[in-house]
C-alpha cells in the first residue's frame, strides 16, 4: 500500500539549498567527527563507524550549522556542538537498536547484529563522552545546559516508551510526550544552541528552539505513517517493523480508540500479547485505512509543520530562511 501525503508545493521540495549553504562548515563537523571516534580501543571507531558512515542525512547536526548561520554566528564553536549532536543522536540509534533488538539500521545489518549487544551500548556510552568534551571544549554554559538537559530527557523518553511499549491503551497525549522526548528534543536543542552561542535575543532562541521541536515531532510521526506504508528501502528498515516489535505509535492509537470490539481484540492480541500472524500487517494496515488513521497521523504531522514554519517568521528574509523552511515541505512529503 502507498501512503501519499498532500503537499502542494512544486518542485518536489528538497534539503538541497539548506546542504549547500552549509556543505563548508559540514566538511569540518565530518572531519571533526572521524577525528573523534578515533581510539586505540579498534572495536569503538569499528562500531561507531559502521553507523556514522552508513548515509544517514545528518539533519541534526545541519540544523545546528543553520541556526548558526541563520543566528549571524561567526565563530567556531557551532562546529564541535553539530559534532556533539551528531555523536548524540549516534548513540541513541546505538541504544534504541538493543532495547527494540532491531536487525536493520539504515537499511544495513545493525551494529547489534554485528558486534553484539554489549558492544553497542559500550561505543553508545563512549560517543556521549565525547559529545560533552566537545561541549565543554566551546565554552558556553548554556549550550551545555541545553545539550546535557537533551540527553537526559532523550533517556527519560526512551523510558515513557518503553513504558508504553505494546500498551493499547496509552493515549494520543502519552504518545505525544513520549515523541517529544525521544526525537524532538534532540531538534530542538540542535537548533536553539546556534542563536545562543551567536548571542542572540531570548525571543530568537526561544523560536529556534520551536522550530525545531515542531519538526521533530512532524519528522517522526511521518515516520510512524511510513512504517505502514513506506518502502523498505527509503525507511533503512523493513516496513512493519513497528508492528512486529509491538510499538504503540500514533496510527494505532487512533486505530484502537476508533474500532469495535473485536478490532481492538486484534490490536490487543498482535500488539500486547505478540501473537501475530502472516496476514496481520496487511489486516493491520486495513483497520487503518478504514478509520483513516494514517491520513490523520499526517494531518497532525502537517499541523506541527506549519508550527515549525512559523515560529521562523520572526527571521528576516533570506536563503537560510527559505531553505529551513523548504526541509520542513521535506519532512513532510518524505512519503511522497
Amino acid at each position: 500500500m502507498a501512503v501519499i501525503v498532500p503537499f502542494e508545493s512544486h518542485p518536489a521540495p528538497s534539503i538541497d539549498q539548506l546542504v549547500g549553504l552549509v556543505a563548508e562548515d559540514m566538511e569540518r563537523v565530518n572531519a571533526t567527527i572521524l577525528s573523534r571516534t578515533g581510539s586505540e580501543v579498534t572495536m569503538i571507531p569499528e562500531v561507531a563507524n559502521h553507523l556514522i558512515s552508513s548515509g544517514g542525512k545528518r539533519l541534526r547536526p545541519i540544523l545546528t550549522l543553520a541556526m548558526a548561520q541563520l543566528s549571524g554566528y561567526t565563530g567556531e564553536g557551532h562546529i564541535k556542538l553539530a559534532a556533539a549532536v551528531e555523536f548524540m543522536h549516534t548513540a541513541t540509534l546505538l541504544h534504541d537498536d538493543v532495547v527494540d533488538e532491531s536487525e536493520l539500521r539504515r537499511g544495513k545489518l545493525s551494529a547489534r547484529m554485528l558486534w553484539g549487544n554489549e558492544a553497542s551500548v559500550l561505543v553508545g556510552d563512549f560517543l556521549l563522552g565525547q559529545a560533552f568534551r566537545m561541549m565543554v571544549e566551546v565554552g558556553s554554559l548554556r549550550a551545555l545546559d541545553i545539550l546535557s538537559a537533551a540527553a537526559a530527557t532523550i533517556a527519560e523518553g526512551e523510558v515513557m516508551q518503553l513504558a508504553a511499549a505494546k500498551n493499547t491503551a496509552t493515549t494520543e497525549d502519552e504518545y505525544l510526550a513520549v515523541i517529544r522526548g525521544k526525537t524532538a528534543e534532540l531538534f530542538a536543542a540542535a537548533s536553539e544552541v546556534g542563536p545562543v552561542i551567536a548571542g542572540r535575543p531570548k525571543a530568537e532562541q526561544t523560536a529556534s528552539r520551536s522550530f525545531g521541536m515542531n519538526l521533530g515531532i512532524a519528522f517522526q510521526l511521518i515516520d510512524d505513517v511510513l512504517d505502514y506504508g513506506g518502502k523498505a528501502a527509503k525507511l533503512g528498515k523493513n516496513t512493519g517493523d513497528d508492528f512486529r516489535e509491538g510499538k504503540i505509535t500514533l496510527p494505532v492509537v487512533l486505530a484502537f480508540r476508533r474500532g469495535n470490539d473485536v478490532e481492538r481484540e486484534f490490536w490487543v492480541r498482535t500488539l500486547e500479547r505478540g501473537e501475530i500472524e502472516d496476514a496481520d500487517l496487511d489486516h493491520a494496515i486495513g483497520l487503518m485505512t478504514k478509520h483513516r488513521t494514517l491520513e490523520d497521523a499526517m494531518h497532525r504531522a502537517q499541523h506541527y509543520g506549519a508550527m515549525a514554519v512559523d515560529a521562523l517568521a520572526l527571521f528576516p528574509s533570506s536563503p537560510m530562511k527559505s531553505a529551513l523552511e523548504q526541509v520542513v515541505a521535506f519532512c513532510l512529503a518524505r512519503s511522497n
